[in-house]
């Protein structure tokens, strides 16, 4: 399955702190069949200052979350993730949010050649994490598989349901190269563009590229890990993330 991103259009940066650094690929647990991903990601050079007083500061931070799934039909997933949580640059702990979601997608999407999904999210957050109580994500997922090459789009969309003027857009991409059912590399692209009706000026947009290998063992286990570099002012310098899955 990144990270999908949970962003907030900030006066002085676009990209706040997400627990999920993943692009959806549409593919969901079995039926019947339960799974979890931990998701964590650490920021070793970034932005010093919080994006909003009381926020965290990215640099140093350690984000991540458990993700429970469970697969309800062959196109329809639930998700809980619970607890988000940060250990600050100081080392201290913060629990941060706490999101359910439905993800619906075309069934046996691995099998596809093209595939598709959409992906909805409610959040329930504490003031450092975002500066509104709730939050929303709406995400489609659009892809190929052409044979060892995957090319796959989350042009996502975040609300903070006060309003449409104040949506904003962070897609994010990916292009994967699979060497063998086992292993795969990727380059995947982060961005965010702020609200939909004023977006940033491209210094303090979100735009982060990762390089990406994962490794699956069997059909039950898997292991993402990633880099990451940002290009603007919006972006921290640089990102790891770690995503671990196991199904049950």
């Amino acid at each position: 399955m990144a990270i999908p991103l949970l962003t907030l259009a900030l006066p002085v940066s676009a990209w706040a702190q997400t627990d999920e650094i993943q692009v959806y690929d549409a593919t969901i647990a079995d039926q019947g069949q339960f799974e979890v991903e931990f998701h964590n990601n650490y920021t070793p050079i970034g932005r010093t200052s919080p994006d909003y007083p009381g926020g965290i500061a990215p640099s140093h931070a350690l984000n991540g979350v458990p993700e429970f799934s469970y697969g309800v039909t062959p196109w329809l997933e639930a998700g809980l993730y619970l607890p988000v949580y940060t250990i600050t640059n100081q080392g201290r702990p913060e629990l941060d949010s706490g999101k359910i979601r439905a993800l619906f997608v075309s069934p046996f999407a691995a099998n596809r050649v093209f595939f598709y999904g959409l992906n909805f999210e409610l959040s329930y957050n504490a003031y450092h994490w975002e500066q509104t109580r709730f939050s929303g994500e709406v995400r489609p997922i659009l892809g190929l598989h052409l044979k060892a090459w995957d090319v796959i789009v989350n042009p996502i969309v975040d609300t903070d349901f006060k309003g449409f003027g104040r949506l904003t857009f962070a897609p994010c991409e990916r292009i994967a190269y699979n060497f063998s059912p086992v292993w795969a590399a990727a380059v995947e692209h982060y961005a965010d563009f702020g609200q939909v009706a004023d977006f940033l000026p491209l210094r303090k947009e979100a735009q982060t590229l990762f390089a990406v290998a994962d490794y699956r063992i069997e059909d039950s286990h898997y292991v993402e890990a990633g880099i990451g570099h940002g290009f603007t002012q919006g972006s921290d310098a640089m990102v790891l993330k770690l995503m671990i899955g196991l199904d049950f």
